[in-house]
């Protein structure tokens, strides 16, 4: 995982080395993986996956950090992401696929309302430590 920072950097663009192998260190033993598309040698297209339970959900999977690279969007990538997540989701026996997305992010909202994904409610924050975030 580790390998594909620099595709994360387009999210992040900040984040320094240590502080991703840090995250990935504490966040792979919670269930975190990644699944990634590549051309070649090169990673156009990532996605971070979570699964947990819920009593509200039961067994869910998360989406997390979406990303495909500029150069290659509206090529199917990020569609046959999250086909992958679907059955993957489906052969984990979850009951649902969550996500996030930033409120000002029009094109993921789009994207994802195509993908047959809904808004059901507000994902509040209380940010605690301006600069602690990435």
């Amino acid at each position: 995982m580790y390998a594909q920072i620099e595709i994360i950097r387009h999210l992040y663009p900040n984040i320094s080395d240590e502080k991703y192998k840090f995250y990935l260190e504490a966040m792979i033993p919670h269930n975190y993986t990644q699944v990634a598309v590549f051309e070649g040698d090169e990673c156009i297209g990532l996605t971070g996956l979570w699964y947990g339970i819920k009593l509200w959900s039961g067994k869910y999977m998360e989406i997390d950090n979406f990303i495909v690279h500029p150069d290659h969007r509206s090529k199917g990538i990020g569609k046959m992401l999250t086909d992958y997540v679907n059955q993957k989701a489906i052969d984990l026996g979850c009951t649902m696929i969550v996500l996030d997305a930033f409120t000002g992010n029009f094109t993921a909202h789009r994207f994802y309302y195509n993908q047959g994904y809904n808004p059901r409610g507000f994902h509040f924050i209380k940010t605690l430590n301006e600069d602690g975030l990435t």
